[in-house]
C-alpha cells in the first residue's frame, strides 16, 4: 500500500514538472511571437510617402469646419442614434463579463438556512428541526488559469470600449458627410432653378421670334425640348435632395420627414494636415486600440486554456447551528465549523482540454494577424486620403478656371445670338456648358469636405465629443 502511495505520489509530481515545463517554454513562444508581430507592424515608415502642401493640423476636426449647425447635428446623433446606442449597450455588457469572470478569484460566501417540521399520521406529537449556516468555497488559482480568464474578459470589454469610441467617431463622420450632401443637394437645385429660368426666357424669346417668322419650327421645337429636360432634372434633383435630408435624420434618430433645414452654402474647407506627421499618430485610433486589445485577450485565452489542463485545488469551509428550537439556534453547543479541501487532476478526456488550447492558438494568431490588417488598412486609408487631398483641391482650382470661361463664353455667344451670327442651338450648348461647370465644382467642393472628414477618422483625430 505504501508503494502504491509512493507510485502515484511520483507520476503526480513529474505530471506537475511537464507541466509547469510547458507553460514556460509556451511563454517563451508567446513572448517571441509577440516581438516578431512587434517589428512586422512597426515596420512603417516614419511619414506618410503622400505629402500635403499647406496649413496646420486641425485639433478638433468638427470645430475646425466653423459651423455651429453641424456641431449640433453630431451632438444630436451621438445623444440619439439607435445603432450607437446599442453599441453602449455591447460595453456594458462586456464590463458586466470582465466582472463576472473576476469574481472567481474572490472567495464565495453563501447563507443556507431552513426548518422542517415531522410527525406520523396517527400522533398528535410533532417534531421541528431548524438549521443555518455559512460555506465558503475558494478555488487556488495556481497556475493562473482564473487570473488569464478574468484578464482575456478584461480586454474583451476594453476592445469593446474601443468599438464604441470608434462608432462614435463614424456617427459623427457620417452625420457630417450626410450634411454636407443636403447642403450640395440644396445648391444643386438653386443650380437647376437658375438652368430652368433661364430656359424658359430663352423659350419664350424664341417663341416671339418664330411667331414673328425670324426663327424656324426647328429652334422652337429645340428650345421646349430642352424646358422640358431641366422641368424633369429639377424634378429628380428635388427627390434627391428629400432622400439625403431623410438620411440624415435617420443618423440623428428623428423620423424621417424630410423636412431637416441646413445652411444655405458649404462651409470653409479646413486646411490639410502639414507635411510630416509622424505615423505613429495611428495609435490612437480607436480601432487599432480594440484590434490590440484582442491581441491581448487571445494571449490570455490561450493561457488559460493551458492551466485549464493542470490540476485544480478548492478549499470549503462551513459553519452552522441546528436545533429543534430558535432560540438555542446559535447555541455554541450547537455550531459545528468543517474545512476541507478538493483536489482535481484532468487524466483523461478525450482530447478536450488539448482542442481547447488549439482553439485558443488558432484564435491568437487570428488577432494577431487581424491587428496587422488593421493596420495596413490604416496606413492605406491615411495616404489615400492625403493624395485625394491634393487632387480634388486642384481639381478645384480647373472647375473654377472652366466656369470662369464657359460663364465668358456664354456672354459673347448670348451678344452673337441676339446679332443673328450664331444658331440656337450654339447658344444653349454654351449655356449648358456653364450650369455644368458650376454643377460640377459645386459636387467637387463637397468631396474635399469629406476628404477632409475622411482623413480626420482615419488620423484618429482628437474628438471632442
Amino acid at each position: 500500500m505504501q508503494s502504491l502511495s509512493l507510485s502515484f505520489s511520483t507520476i503526480f509530481a513529474a505530471f506537475l514538472l511537464s507541466a509547469c515545463t510547458s507553460i514556460t517554454s509556451s511563454e517563451k513562444v508567446d513572448a517571441a511571437a509577440r516581438e516578431s508581430t512587434r517589428e512586422q507592424i512597426t515596420s512603417t515608415p516614419d511619414a506618410w510617402s503622400t505629402s500635403a502642401n499647406e496649413g496646420a493640423k486641425t485639433v478638433d476636426w468638427v470645430a475646425s469646419f466653423n459651423d455651429q449647425t453641424l456641431q449640433k447635428l453630431v451632438e444630436e446623433a451621438q445623444a440619439n442614434n439607435k445603432d450607437l446606442q446599442a453599441a453602449a449597450a455591447n460595453v456594458e455588457r462586456s464590463r458586466a463579463l470582465a466582472a463576472q469572470a473576476g469574481a472567481s478569484l474572490k472567495p464565495a460566501l453563501n447563507l443556507s438556512s431552513g426548518g422542517t417540521r415531522s410527525g406520523n399520521a396517527d400522533s398528535s406529537t410533532a417534531s421541528s428541526n431548524y438549521n443555518i449556516g455559512l460555506q465558503v468555497d475558494w478555488e487556488l488559482d495556481l497556475w493562473g488559469r482564473i487570473r488569464s480568464g478574468s484578464q482575456a474578459a478584461a480586454a474583451s470589454a476594453q476592445a469593446a470600449e474601443a468599438d464604441y469610441r470608434y462608432a462614435q467617431h463614424s456617427l459623427a463622420a457620417a452625420t457630417a458627410k450626410a450634411y454636407f450632401t443636403n447642403i450640395e443637394a440644396n445648391l444643386q437645385l438653386d443650380i437647376a432653378r437658375e438652368n430652368l429660368s433661364i430656359l424658359e426666357e430663352t423659350t419664350r424669346i424664341v417663341k416671339v421670334q418664330y411667331d414673328n417668322d425670324v426663327v424656324s419650327s426647328q429652334d422652337l421645337a429645340l428650345a421646349r425640348s430642352d424646358l422640358a429636360t431641366a422641368r424633369e432634372g429639377l424634378l429628380t434633383l428635388e427627390g434627391s435632395q428629400r432622400d439625403a435630408a431623410r438620411a440624415l435624420e435617420i443618423l440623428l434618430g428623428r423620423y424621417p420627414s424630410a423636412e431637416l433645414t441646413v445652411r444655405e452654402s458649404l462651409p470653409k474647407t479646413p486646411s490639410q494636415p502639414p507635411v510630416g506627421i509622424p505615423s505613429e499618430i495611428l495609435e490612437r485610433r480607436p480601432d487599432l486600440i480594440a484590434a490590440e486589445r484582442r491581441v491581448a485577450s487571445a494571449f490570455n485565452a490561450l493561457n488559460q486554456a493551458k492551466a485549464a489542463r493542470l490540476p485544480s485545488i478548492s478549499l470549503t469551509s462551513s459553519t452552522g447551528g441546528s436545533s429543534n428550537s430558535l432560540s438555542n439556534l446559535l447555541d455554541p453547543t450547537n455550531v459545528a465549523w468543517q474545512l476541507g479541501g478538493n483536489l482535481l487532476a484532468p487524466l483523461f478526456d478525450g482530447g478536450t482540454r488539448r482542442a481547447q488550447v488549439e482553439i485558443a492558438t488558432a484564435d491568437q494568431k487570428q488577432a494577431l494577424a487581424a491587428y496587422g490588417q488593421a493596420a495596413l488598412t490604416a496606413f492605406k486609408e491615411v495616404e489615400i486620403n492625403l493624395d485625394q487631398g491634393v487632387v480634388l483641391a486642384r481639381r478645384i482650382s480647373e472647375l473654377q478656371e472652366a466656369e470662369k470661361e464657359s460663364k465668358k463664353a456664354y456672354r459673347i455667344a448670348n451678344l452673337r445670338y441676339k446679332e443673328g451670327e450664331i444658331a440656337l442651338l450654339e447658344l444653349l450648348t454654351i449655356q449648358q456648358r456653364v450650369i455644368a461647370a458650376k454643377s460640377n465644382l459645386t459636387s467637387v467642393q463637397r468631396l474635399l469636405l469629406e476628404q477632409r472628414v475622411n482623413l480626420s477618422l482615419a488620423l484618429g483625430g482628437d474628438w471632442q465629443l
